[in-house]
């Protein structure tokens, strides 16, 4: 359907795991296994989840992934607020994370709302 690595929304989310990979190293070794696992796993999923859309047959299966990864950006934009709470982010790199994952629910959704015309 789509070159996964021409979109703008797939690139966006490769830059997102790559900055909260980062960002999590500084956390606890004690959250290695807990937040710090599902941060990153959310963070994956994102443009993991674009990409297998990218592969279906229809505009309607890559809607579905699109959802499936706008889902992830929500629930990793959730684990950044409680990564912060617990003191485990400063607030000028949860300021920044917050930008950049609010950014990418915008290009999902965008994306979205263009397959649907």
């Amino acid at each position: 359907m789509h070159n996964f690595r021409d979109l703008k929304v797939w690139k966006m989310g490769i830059q997102i795991s790559k900055s909260v990979f980062q960002l999590t190293r500084t956390f606890p070794a004690e959250e290695r296994y807990s937040l710090t696992s599902q941060i990153t796993r959310s963070a994956i999923s994102i443009p993991s989840d674009i990409a297998e859309g990218c592969g279906r047959a229809s505009a309607k299966e890559f809607n579905r992934f699109l959802s499936i990864s706008l889902g992830s950006a929500f629930e990793l934009e959730t684990q950044i607020i409680l990564a912060f709470e617990f003191g485990y982010i400063d607030k000028i790199n949860y300021d920044r994370t917050i930008i950049q994952i609010n950014e990418i629910q915008k290009m999902i959704s965008g994306l979205q709302r263009s397959l649907s015309l």
